[in-house]
């Protein structure tokens, strides 16, 4: 009769990495108190406005993003255009809230793609020696192409949309994440529990699931929270240089770069998006750090 070793038993130290399997408890009231803290609180309440303001943009007295009106052409601020107007009498008010939409959209879809597919890649890479020298030498490829480059590129074969961005800015995060994992899945392998787990007959599945898969959960958040950042920033990058979203779409990126001519005459066009860009950048990045003190042991504060 077979039998595995229960993960949280006395057998089952933490990793050699320093990071042991996160406790749910233990993990929500260190989120608790993490947040509690002056720079978290305040990088949180801002990253929630912003997403409040991308689930309601509709109720926030905006108007047609895309609606044009060369009669309204490049006003200035006032009653009716909060932010003022564009070069084609759009509403950049309402065109900078329902950028927050695609920023999110695209921070979330290539954080959640890279790191699913990036796991599965990396426990497979790390676990199944056969195939670690395939997939790593493929990851290696894909790395040694510069992102933004590899984005233009694919953006120019297959023309610009939403999903096509997403993709190009996707690809490559997957090999920094498959990297990560494929070093704590090997890390974790050498552990005395996980071969003592092995001489009694746990199968591969229980055995990942169990063992090794939890001991990625922490790095994994902590990579999740730069991607999305990275993602935000690479839209934006793309749109202004003009090989992202078609323009007539809402983003700050594309706001920045048709304000771009009309800086001196309404530098607003550039600064409202910009200022909106940076915010949402900096509280993922201060959310981010707060997350790797708090689950990696090694750089954490008292909180």
């Amino acid at each position: 009769m077979s039998a595995s070793i229960d993960p949280g038993s006395p057998v089952a130290p933490a990793s050699a990495s320093g990071m042991a399997a996160p406790d749910s408890p233990t993990l929500f009231a260190q989120l608790r108190r993490t947040l509690q803290s002056g720079p978290t609180l305040i990088a949180f309440s801002i990253l929630m406005v912003i997403v409040f303001i991308a689930f309601f943009a509709p109720l926030l007295g905006t108007s047609d993003p895309v609606a044009i009106d060369p009669g309204q052409r490049l006003r200035p601020v006032s009653q009716a255009h909060w932010l003022g107007t564009d070069s084609l009498g759009r509403d950049a008010y309402s065109r900078a809230m329902y950028g927050a939409r695609i920023s999110l959209i695209v921070g979330i879809g290539a954080a959640s793609i890279s790191v699913t597919l990036g796991l599965i890649i990396g426990v497979i890479a790390g676990y199944f020696r056969m195939a670690d020298a395939i997939i790593m030498r493929v990851m290696d490829g894909l790395m040694a192409i510069p992102g933004i480059l590899l984005a233009i590129a694919l953006v120019s074969l297959t023309g610009a949309s939403l999903l096509t961005v997403l993709v190009a800015i996707t690809l490559p995060e997957i090999p920094r994440v498959v990297r990560l994992v494929r070093g704590v899945i090997l890390t974790v392998r050498s552990e005395p529990y996980v071969e003592a787990a092995i001489s009694l007959g746990t199968r591969v599945p229980a055995l990942l699931r169990r063992h090794m898969v939890p001991n990625t959960v922490a790095p994994l958040i902590v990579q999740g929270t730069y991607i999305f950042a990275a993602a935000i920033l690479t839209e934006a990058t793309l749109s202004f240089l003009g090989a992202g979203l078609p323009p007539e779409i809402p983003s700050w990126g594309n706001m920045m770069a048709q304000g771009r001519m009309y800086f001196r005459l309404m530098p607003g066009l550039i600064l409202y998006p910009g200022i909106f860009l940076a915010l949402t950048l900096l509280s993922v990045n201060v959310l981010g750090d707060a997350m790797r003190d708090m689950l990696d042991p090694r750089m954490a504060r008292k909180l």
